[in-house]
Parts: C-alpha cells; structure tokens; sequence
C-alpha cells in the first residue's frame, strides 16, 4: 500500500504562481510513476503531469510551458510548480501514484488539494 499527502493548494490570482507538494509513504519500493491529475466541477478527472522512475516526464497540452513537475526522491516526494495561472486551472488537484504488477496496474490517490485561480 501506498499513502499520498498533498499540500500547497489555495487562492491565486491570474498569473500567479503556486506549488504543490505531495509525500509518499508506505511501499514506495513498488511505484512506478508519480503525477497530478486535477478535476474541475462537472468535469473528469483529467492527467496533468507524470514522473516516472525511469526519469520521463510527460504533461498535459493545456499546461506544457507552465507547469513543472519535480520528484525529491530522498523524501519521496513529488512537486507540481505551477506558473502563469489561468482561471482554468481551478481544479481539485490529485497526487497519484501508479504501480505496475505484472499486467495489473495499481492506482493509488491522495485527498485532493484545492487551487482556485481569481482576481
């Protein structure tokens, strides 16, 4: 099993900046990827950005050239630094962790962290 917390959520105003952070914890030998997912209200979950162990990033087309994506693997955990906010990007954010057991694909979720982009 795998635990995620994440934590830097809050209110930005268009343009801004803010970073998430999301700590690993209890298997974290058996991840094979870490990434955000965000949902906006009455919309899906959607893939924002995605680390894997093997160093590969790939992100979302909404937010290449604004978002990055960080792993400190001494302490397990992952970032999302997030610049040139838009409106757009109010959204529950998701800190996922993906493992792969042979064919089997292991989805694990954090609680969600809150980013609401406003004047």
């Amino acid at each position: 099993q795998v635990q995620l917390v994440e934590s830097g959520g809050g209110l930005v105003q268009p343009g801004g900046s803010l970073r998430l952070s999301c700590a690993a914890s209890g298997s974290i030998f058996s991840i094979n990827a870490l990434g955000w997912y965000r949902q906006a209200p009455g919309k899906q979950r959607e893939l924002v950005a995605r680390s894997t162990t093997g160093g590969r990033t790939n992100y979302a087309d909404s937010v290449k050239g604004r978002f990055t994506i960080s792993r400190d693997n001494t302490k397990n955990t992952v970032y999302l630094q997030m610049n040139s906010l838009k409106p757009e990007d109010t959204a529950v954010y998701y800190c996922n962790a993906l493992e792969y057991r042979g064919i089997q694909v292991i989805n694990y979720w954090g609680q969600g962290t809150q980013v609401t982009v406003s004047s």
